[in-house]
């Protein structure tokens, strides 16, 4: 999810002064009556001879896979995704994420709508660079990331954004992510959300190409992602021991280090050995990295193997599965927690185990 609605009450955690003065509550409302002002109806945009020939190919593969979210992966049938918005930027969103020094846990920030969230949105980058700039002051680590979408919870009518237009694959994908917030949001736990997204997007893609005639390929900027993003969750679960070792501040501030630096030999290593030594994250890696630049890996990430195995129990029933993830939703939050990593354990161990021979067993 890239934004928050904001006609909402702010609540005195530490990220209170992205609110101060009501800039946040009021950049959110902005943001979303300018996207409301300029919506067109799909049908418009298509029908326009302005249309240039590769918006109007893209957003012919957006109606696509915006009726087989409905009918094929049980997404909701509903007014999102048919109309469309240009928003004149290269960004949807800037996502800012705050942690403490000895932390890989975002702060987050708690709206009465919806629950309290891990980062938050800004229409535009200055506006993220100032509420980083407050927080970074109050002794927090910061990163932006971008985001090409958002939907706003409460709305069913989220359009096709200019930003999401780069290829038909990352398209359909959004397509599926943001629809699966639609139908099955819970307050107050980003990561089951944004997990629960990430792995519909990528099993909903594999069988949207699957549909089409289209294998999904070899994908080098998925493996790499894959790659990356084990990485940065083994080092994420190093740190956490880290900072629970009770060590002193200047041990653990070297330690610290020394794990950073060995996420960066370890992805320039595997780099090396499957892609002749250049990564499209290497910039990324190669950059300044404190514990919030972890963080949108521990939201995204951490439990889509427990939702592929989830899909797997329900024998790829996309009704089953929804079914079966709401009833996670629903449990307490320490219940929920130990029943996700029971799953993702038991699917880590399925893709580790080596393959049985026919008629072995």
């Amino acid at each position: 999810m890239g934004g928050s609605r904001c006609a909402l009450l702010c609540l005195g955690l530490p990220l209170l002064v992205a609110c101060a003065g009501q800039s946040y509550l009021q950049q959110m409302r902005e943001g979303e009556t300018q996207l409301q002002a300029d919506r067109e109806p799909l049908s418009a945009v298509l029908a326009d001879p302005r249309t240039d020939p590769r918006t109007r190919q893209l957003l012919l593969a957006a109606a696509d896979a915006r009726e087989f979210a409905s009918h094929r992966l049980a997404l909701p049938d509903n007014p999102s995704y048919r109309s469309y918005v240009d928003l004149h930027r290269d960004y949807a969103m800037w996502n800012l994420f705050a942690t403490s020094e000895f932390s890989v846990e975002p702060h987050r920030s708690c709206f009465a709508e919806v629950g309290c969230i891990g980062y938050l949105g800004f229409y535009h980058p200055g506006d993220a660079e100032r509420a980083a700039t407050a927080l970074r002051e109050q002794g927090l680590e910061t990163y932006i990331g971008t985001s090409e979408s958002f939907v706003i919870p409460g709305h069913n009518d989220a359009p096709i954004l200019s930003t999401m237009l780069s290829d038909d694959r990352h398209l359909a994908e959004l397509i599926f992510h943001e629809l699966t917030h639609q139908r099955l949001y819970v307050a107050g736990d980003s990561a089951f959300n944004e997990s629960l997204a990430n792995f519909v997007q990528q099993e909903g893609l594999r069988q949207w190409l699957a549909a089409h005639g289209r294998a999904a390929g070899a994908d080098v900027a998925r493996a790499q992602r894959d790659v990356l993003t084990e990485l940065v969750l083994e080092t994420r679960a190093r740190l956490q021991n880290l900072y629970a070792s009770g060590l002193p501040p200047e041990q653990l501030r070297e330690r610290k280090a020394a794990e950073f630096q060995r996420l960066r030999d370890h992805y320039h290593l595997q780099m090396s050995l499957h892609w002749g030594g250049k990564g499209l994250y290497d910039a990324w890696v190669d950059a300044p990295l404190n514990n919030a630049s972890l963080a949108p890996f521990g939201i995204y990430d951490q439990w889509v193997p427990a939702f592929a195995a989830l899909y797997r129990q329900v024998g790829g029933d996309w009704t089953r599965f929804f079914s079966a993830a709401s009833v996670l939703a629903a449990q307490p939050s320490a219940q929920r927690l130990a029943r996700l990593g029971a799953l993702r354990a038991e699917e880590l161990a399925l893709k580790a185990a080596p393959p049985r021979l026919a008629g072995s067993g």
